[in-house]
């Protein structure tokens, strides 16, 4: 493949501060390296680039990282300038500094001059500040597809009566509340929804997605349809197994096991658990029998809590044969590809169950919040996992716990599950190499246009405010999840107009 002016493209990328969208944008951006065809620069916060360097010590390729500095806050030091152990209450001061530091970003992109800005649903001011200088700009989408396209289907249509055309991804009744907080979640006076919607609108022809077509196919259709762009997947971007020496310890722990006797549990880097759901994970872990590696995790600047605090009385040394309890982080990808490790608990965040897949590891799915309920159905509809389904109220029960881990581990009737796994991780090894041939020559044509970062695409409508025609669509879901009992958000078949659809048996 030629670059057609036989110049090294410029390319800027703009991730959130999230691990969970920094880490795909770091991989493309060293997909994009290895083309021989792209200089990268990735922008953050020095909080996020000082473990980004560390990883890039050892990779080849032409990365550039470049910090943005966000303004002080009384409540925000600079090492709280990243969402990884981030305490929630100040997500909505994290967006409210990375939001003020849009003119040093602009200044950033004036002095670097890209050919291209890849950039994150939630700063539309990035794409903003690209138009204005003549730098052509693409959103990249690093939650699932199908996340995207069921959160554009509400955005669009959920007070317009039509329905969600996929009756396998719907929300449980315990749900309902996480969409509303999606909906309306908001800080800096913007809703989280209209930025994203305006990043999307703003972007170039295309729109990048974080999937592979044997997956998500039909979900990328949509949301084009929705859109009016263009959906290039760009693969798995699964980052290379990488370990620290100082974690050798639980690779050696898993050489002991048998293969595929343990399970590997963790929720995330911005996702803690609640005392009520640590003791029932607990329980449900001793009960299955079945060997664990669990990565508990705690809010940064809050007490310090005792990993013995948290659990219940007595759990460690019940469990000391066969569990071990990691504290803050371990070599996740290092864990997921070790011979021992059959089965994968998982808050389903979009990265994570992209590991498991390339590894063949089935998942043992329990959603939180956000994305993971829809990855969660993903998940389960593809075949490669089981849900561990919470009550009726939202509570986990560690009978449900220990019998979903038995059941995909070591269980009969997981059988199909763990097939379906490593069938997945073989047609990914395939297929994981393929998409990137086609992003590379989607954006050289960008870069080779320049013009401006976009501007309308069909598909989004904005009202004369500027913002985008929702109103009501809150007060519709709510009423859907307020009739009590099973009821939820309309059912699969029962006029609702959203895709908040409950399953009736749980």
């Amino acid at each position: 493949m030629m670059n057609n002016n036989d110049r090294k493209k410029n390319v800027l990328m703009f991730p959130w501060l999230g691990h969970g969208h920094i880490s795909p944008f770091l991989e493309l951006s060293k997909k994009l390296s290895n083309t021989n065809l792209f200089n990268i620069h990735l922008c953050s916060t020095p909080a996020n680039l000082e473990s980004i360097e560390k990883t890039l010590r050892n990779t080849s390729g032409n990365i550039r990282l470049v910090e943005l500095h966000l303004p002080p806050l009384p409540e925000l030091p600079p090492h709280l300038h990243t969402t990884n152990g981030l305490p929630l209450h100040l997500m909505p001061t994290l967006k409210q500094a990375f939001d003020m530091s849009s003119s040093s970003f602009s200044k950033i992109l004036n002095t670097l001059k890209p050919d291209l800005l890849i950039y994150d649903l939630i700063q539309p001011w990035a794409a903003a500040a690209a138009a204005a200088a003549g730098i052509p700009s693409v959103v990249f989408i690093t939650t699932s597809t199908t996340m995207a396209s069921t959160m554009f289907h509400l955005y669009l249509h959920s007070s317009t009566g039509v329905e969600f055309p996929f009756p396998s991804i719907y929300f449980r009744s315990y749900e309902c509340v996480h969409i509303s907080e999606i909906l309306e979640s908001s800080a800096n006076g913007r809703k989280d929804k209209d930025r994203v919607m305006e990043c999307v609108d703003r972007s170039s022809s295309i729109v990048l997605v974080k999937s592979f077509k044997e997956i998500e196919g039909k979900y990328g259709d949509y949301l084009s349809v929705l859109t009016g762009k263009k959906v290039v997947p760009v693969g798995p971007l699964v980052v290379d197994p990488f370990l620290d020496t100082k974690q050798n310890s639980i690779i050696q722990w898993l050489d002991t096991k048998a293969i595929g006797s343990t399970v590997f549990v963790s929720f995330g880097s911005e996702y803690f658990l609640s005392n009520p759901d640590i003791e029932e994970i607990a329980y449900g872990l001793e009960m299955s029998k079945v060997n664990f590696i669990w990565v508990l995790r705690f809010p940064k600047g809050e007490r310090k809590i005792r990993v013995q605090e948290a659990l219940p009385l007595g759990f460690l040394e019940r469990v000391s044969k066969r569990g071990l309890v990691v504290e803050g982080w371990a070599p996740q990808t290092k864990i997921l590809g070790h011979k021992s490790v059959g089965g994968f608990v998982s808050h389903c965040g979009w990265s994570s169950l992209m590991e498991a897949m390339k590894f063949g590891v089935p998942i043992i799915a329990m959603p939180m919040h956000l994305d993971q309920p829809v990855n969660a159905r993903l998940v389960t509809e593809v075949g490669v996992g089981m849900e561990v389904v919470r009550e009726a109220d939202g509570q986990l029960r560690r009978e449900t716990v220990a019998a979903v881990v038995r059941r995909v581990v070591v269980g009969r009737l997981g059988e199909g599950v763990r097939k379906k796994a490593k069938k997945m991780s073989v047609d990914l090894k395939v297929k994981g190499e393929v998409e990137i041939d086609g992003v590379v020559e989607e954006l050289l044509q960008l870069c080779g246009g320049g013009g401006g970062g976009g501007g309308g695409g069909g598909g989004v409508e904005k009202t004369k405010s500027g913002t985008f025609a929702m109103d009501g669509v809150v007060d519709e879901l709510l009423q859907f999840c307020g009739g009590g009992g099973g009821g939820g958000c309309g059912g699969h078949g029962g006029g609702g107009g959203c895709c908040c659809a409950v399953e009736s048996e749980v």
